[in-house]
């Protein structure tokens, strides 16, 4: 577990040009100390537990303004910037080396019990500040959402996409910048 905070921290060190120190990231950073929530919570969800679980993602939430809940699936290397009011929902899966910047909302549409009702963000992704993706969608490997872009459709991997709704400008392999 300590390990597990302190490579969290070093993701933070290297991604927050306004850390400067390890200590600064362990104490300071509302990321960290939701992910670290996280991590403990969803041990707890894993083994049935849920009660304790959602106990635990609550007061996380009061603490740092980020609600994960404690379902979600997360990856290695995520980097939390501005936590305040993210939010990562149950079904939610997000693979290794995401950034998300404040305000970002991985949330459902509805759904039943059971059911995929969040989305999936794969790996190297960077959503910007009040993006909010919708639903069982899936955001493709290396992909950039734009500060407030509402996603309610799948993301092709290494595009950027952007409004409300949310529309792709795709990078070619020239990186030239085209509208689909």
């Amino acid at each position: 577990m300590i390990k597990g905070i302190v490579n969290d921290a070093k993701v933070i060190l290297d991604k927050d040009p306004a850390m400067k120190t390890i200590i600064q990231a362990l104490l300071f950073s509302p990321g960290l100390r939701a992910l670290t929530s996280y991590r403990i919570s969803h041990k707890f969800y894993m083994k049935g537990w849920e009660n304790l679980a959602l106990f635990i993602s609550y007061r996380s939430r009061r603490k740092t303004g980020i609600e994960i809940h404690p379902g979600a699936i997360i990856g290695k290397e995520l980097f939390i910037d501005h936590g305040m009011g993210i939010v990562i929902g149950e079904t939610a899966i997000i693979g290794d080396k995401v950034t998300l910047y404040h305000g970002v909302t991985l949330g459902g549409v509805g759904g039943n019990k059971g059911e995929i009702r969040h989305p999936r963000i794969e790996n190297n992704v960077i959503i910007g500040a009040g993006a909010k993706i919708l639903g069982p969608i899936k955001v493709g490997l290396g992909s950039k959402i734009g500060a407030n872009a509402v996603v309610l459709k799948d993301i092709p991997p290494y595009s950027t996409a952007v409004g409300m709704p949310a529309r792709i400008l795709k990078k070619d392999r020239k990186d030239h910048l085209y509208v689909i």
